[in-house]
């Protein structure tokens, strides 16, 4: 369908008015407004509205399909992915996700078995749409000495056809230790990468959070922080991350990943917390399936009485930059997934409402990850952009929501890839001994 080279015209494709900036045409209720969209040696020169007549003779008529750009994957975790096989949580429980994960970890994540995850994960996440993705690398001692000299490589590898970022990620317990941390800050800054730690209600948790922010100032780091991934109603860490970026008065971005606990906390105690993550202009993550998989998981009798996620409507009310995004793939911390964006949409239109009204909810796995990751032109569609863009079978939402699209079409500098999704069976050899 697609052509190899050159110059083509994709008559009759629908776009969203979230993800088109600049483009006017009469968009339908549910944001959709068909167009005309031309490709010229791996960009897109013209986007204009459908014209009434028959398309022209050598335009491919897509009658009506959906074509989103390419997905941007904002928190995952690739240097986890895929250990299920070898090491599963025994109970599904957060606890004993952290305790499967670090003893795998310190047993088997050398140097090549990171590495061959990694791009495992990779040839998944390429083959489904995605453009961009930021990992979070374990960086407990001695982990950090292995995995960024493999993430710096595989970023070099993947150069071109996903734009790689990654952050350090350990509980923040282990900024006590000054020296090794400050180590650590200069190794994430010569890799070019995110200063990035999980935060637990500790007595110490504001003096940890100001040298946190004191490294990410010293260094011209942007910030990124695991907070409240649990149902205690006395875990506040997201506001007290918001207060220490005021009175640091921290640039830089900084995005927050799950908040669960906000959603069980009183009226009074969130929109505190939201007044104050929205003037400190921090982003906010949720993700939808692992939390919905960990979070309120008591025994096999029991049913969970909540979904996990955090309060993305009213954050984005505020204005506060929201976000979806994949999170662990076949790990201890979630047994499924495949850092496929379209079904962590489709999840979390499911899981959180994104719809009555779509309104530009769309936003969420594109245009505003782009943004907070710094990515110019990435997440949307513009004349004068590079045709990287995803071509569905769907004509509307409950089309596109309701199948796998496992047949989609990915186009990247304006060609259809090679959609090639790897063998699970490539590992296997991995997950024994």
């Amino acid at each position: 369908m697609i052509p190899i080279s050159g110059s083509y015209r994709l008559a009759n494709v629908r776009l969203h008015r979230s993800l088109t900036p600049g483009f006017a045409a009469p968009f339908d209720s549910d944001g959709f407004a068909l167009a005309d969209l031309v490709v010229t040696d791996g960009r897109i020169t013209s986007i204009v509205a459908q014209a009434k007549s028959k398309p022209e003779d050598n335009a491919i008529d897509l009658a009506g399909r959906i074509v989103l750009p390419c997905f941007v994957d904002c928190h995952t975790h690739i240097d986890k992915g895929h250990i299920w096989p070898r090491k599963p949580n025994p109970d599904g429980t957060f606890m004993g996700a952290l305790n499967a994960t670090g003893a795998d970890r310190t047993a088997r994540w050398s140097a090549e078995d990171v590495a061959r995850r990694m791009d495992f994960s990779l040839r998944s996440a390429y083959a489904h749409g995605t453009k961009a993705l930021r990992t979070h690398l374990d960086s407990v001692p001695p982990q950090e000495e292995i995995s960024w000299p493999v993430f710096e490589a595989m970023r070099e590898k993947w150069r071109g056809r996903i734009e790689l970022q990654a952050a350090c990620l350990l509980g923040i317990e282990g900024v006590r230790d000054k020296a090794w941390f400050e180590q650590l800050a200069k190794r994430v800054a010569a890799a070019k990468g995110v200063l990035g730690v999980v935060t637990y209600m500790v007595p110490d948790l504001e003096e940890l959070l100001d040298q946190v922010f004191a490294e990410a100032i010293k260094h011209g780091l942007d910030l990124d922080f695991h907070a409240d991934e649990t149902d205690d109603v006395a875990a506040v860490s997201l506001k007290k991350i918001a207060e220490a970026s005021l009175w640091n008065g921290f640039e830089g971005n900084i995005l927050v990943g799950h908040c669960c606990s906000l959603a069980r906390q009183p009226d009074l105690e969130v929109l505190d917390t939201l007044d104050k993550v929205a003037k400190a202009r921090l982003a906010v993550v949720s993700l939808p399936m692992c939390n919905l998989y960990l979070q309120d998981r008591r025994n096999n009798q029991t049913t969970p009485r909540w979904r996990g996620v955090t309060l993305l409507h009213e954050m984005k009310a505020r204005g506060i930059k929201v976000a979806v995004a994949s999170d662990n793939t076949r790990d201890p911390f979630y047994a499924y997934g495949d850092l496929d964006m379209l079904e962590v949409y489709r999840m979390a239109t499911r899981i959180l409402h994104f719809d009555h009204p779509v309104g530009d909810w769309p936003k969420a796995v594109a245009a505003t990850p782009a943004e907070v990751m710094r990515l110019d032109g990435a997440g949307t569609l513009a004349a004068g952009g590079s045709a990287d863009f995803i071509v569905f079978k769907g004509r509307s939402w409950t089309e596109l929501l309701s199948r796998p699209e496992s047949d989609r079409i990915v186009v990247r500098e304006g060609m259809a890839i090679e959609r090639q999704l790897p063998d699970y069976a490539e590992l296997d050899e991995l997950m024994v001994g």
